[in-house]
C-alpha cells in the first residue's frame, strides 16, 4: 500500500511574502488564461479594439490591430510611469472599446496599438531622442480554443501550444473555439487559488460535498480511484450532460465520439484554467488570484452558437446545476483556507487516490527552483 504523501506546507497558501514570490516567479512567467476573447471584445474579425486586463496585479493593454493581430503591452507609459489607461484598483477595469491609438492622459505621449511611440510632445529639441527606444513594454498574447492567454515575460515564453501539452489533443473534438458564452457566474472566494486547483483535481471529496453531482455521476462516489479520466466519466443510465436531470433539449456537439456523447471530461490547464466538458456545453473556470487568501473565479458556460441563437435557448438547467456544485466547492475550499491559517496546521497529506493532486507540487515547485520530492 503506498504511503501518504506530504502536501505543500502552510506558508505556500497563507503567507504574503510567499504569495509575492510565487506571483513573480510563477504567475508572471507562465501563460495566464485571461478568459474568453469575446468577453474582452477581441473576437477574430474585429479590429481596432482595446481591452484592459489585470494579470495577478499587473495591468495589461490588449488590442486587436487593424490587420487583425493580437498585441499586448504593460499599461505603463514610458515617460513618467503613469498608466496609459487609468485603472482604479477598487473598480473593475474599463470596458473594452474601439481604439486607434493609445494616449497617456498625463502628458499625452501617444502610442500605436502595437506599442510604438508615435508622439512625445516637446521632445523635438531633445538631443538624440529616439522614439523607437520608448515603445511600451510588450506582453505576450496568444489564443487557443477561443481563450486569450497572456505572458508577462514574453522573452522567456515558450509557444503557447507547447505549454498546453496534451490538453488540446484530448479535447480536440469539442468545438471550443466556436462556442459562445451563454451565461457567466462570478464568485469572490476567500481562498488561495491553489486550493481551488487541488480541489478540482480530485474527487475524494465528491461523496461528502456533492450529493447531487454523485447522483448524476455515481462513479464519483468512489473518490476518483480507478476511474478512466482519459476517456471521461460516465453519467448514470439515461443521463449524458451536467444538468439536474442529466439531459437537455440542446443537441450534443457534432463530431464527438461515442464516449464523449455520454461522458464527462475535465482538464486542468495550469496555472488558472479549469475546463469541464459535457456533450452540449462546457464550463470554463478562469481563476484570478489577487492575494494569498483571495481568488475571483469566473465561470463561463459555453454553448454552440446555433443553439444559443435559437429563440427557445435557455441555459438555466446548466446554470442552476453548476451554480449549486460551484458554491459547494467554494464553501469547502474556504473552510480549507481558514483551517490552513490555524497555528495548528503546518501542512497536509495526500491519500493514494489523490495522486493527481500531487500535480500542484510537480508543477509549482520546479518553477520556484525547489525539489518537488
Amino acid at each position: 500500500m503506498p504511503p501518504l504523501q506530504a502536501a505543500l506546507p502552510a506558508p505556500y497558501y497563507i503567507d504574503d511574502a510567499h504569495w509575492r514570490r510565487e506571483r513573480e516567479r510563477v504567475l508572471h512567467r507562465e501563460w495566464f488564461c485571461a478568459g474568453r476573447l469575446s468577453t474582452h471584445g477581441l473576437d477574430q474579425g474585429l479590429t481596432d479594439r482595446l481591452a484592459v486586463v489585470d494579470v495577478a496585479g499587473e495591468s495589461v493593454l490588449v488590442v486587436r490591430t487593424r490587420d487583425g493581430q493580437l498585441r499586448a503591452s504593460y499599461n505603463v507609459c514610458r515617460h513618467r510611469g503613469s498608466q496609459v489607461v487609468p485603472v482604479d484598483p477598487a473598480l473593475d477595469p474599463p470596458a473594452p472599446c474601439p481604439a486607434s491609438a493609445l494616449r497617456c492622459a498625463y502628458h499625452s505621449w501617444t502610442y500605436d496599438l502595437c506599442g510604438r511611440l508615435l508622439k512625445a510632445p516637446h521632445t523635438e529639441d531633445v538631443e538624440a531622442f529616439a522614439p523607437d527606444a520608448f515603445g511600451l513594454h510588450p506582453v505576450g498574447a496568444a489564443t487557443w480554443g477561443g481563450f486569450l492567454f497572456l505572458h508577462l515575460t514574453p522573452d522567456a515564453a515558450p509557444p503557447l501550444l507547447e505549454s498546453l501539452g496534451d490538453a488540446p489533443a484530448r479535447v480536440s473534438r469539442y468545438p471550443l473555439d466556436t462556442l459562445v458564452v451563454g451565461a457567466t457566474l462570478v464568485y469572490d472566494v476567500a481562498v488561495n487559488y491553489k486550493v481551488v486547483l487541488e480541489n478540482y483535481n480530485e474527487c475524494y471529496h465528491c461523496a461528502a460535498v456533492h450529493p447531487e453531482l454523485v447522483r448524476l455521476v455515481p462513479d464519483f462516489a468512489r473518490g476518483g480511484a480507478d476511474l478512466d479520466w482519459q476517456s471521461g466519466i460516465a453519467h448514470r443510465e439515461g443521463a449524458w450532460t451536467f444538468t439536474a436531470s442529466g439531459t437537455s433539449e440542446r443537441s450534443p456537439f457534432p463530431g464527438l465520439n461515442a464516449e464523449e456523447r455520454v461522458r464527462h471530461k475535465g482538464e486542468l490547464v495550469y496555472p488558472n484554467l479549469m475546463l469541464s466538458l459535457s456533450a452540449d456545453h462546457a464550463a470554463a473556470f478562469a481563476l484570478w488570484p489577487t492575494g494569498p487568501g483571495h481568488t475571483r473565479i469566473v465561470c463561463d458556460l459555453l454553448f454552440a452558437r446555433d443553439e444559443a441563437a435559437k429563440e427557445s435557448f435557455d441555459p438555466s438547467d446548466a446554470v442552476e446545476f453548476w451554480d449549486l456544485v460551484n458554491r459547494q466547492d467554494w464553501a469547502v475550499c474556504a473552510s480549507v483556507q481558514r483551517g490552513m491559517s490555524s497555528r495548528a496546521y503546518g501542512g497536509g497529506w495526500f491519500a493514494p487516490m489523490e495522486d493527481a493532486s500531487l500535480d500542484i507540487r510537480r508543477w509549482l515547485l520546479p518553477r520556484l527552483g525547489e525539489d518537488p520530492s
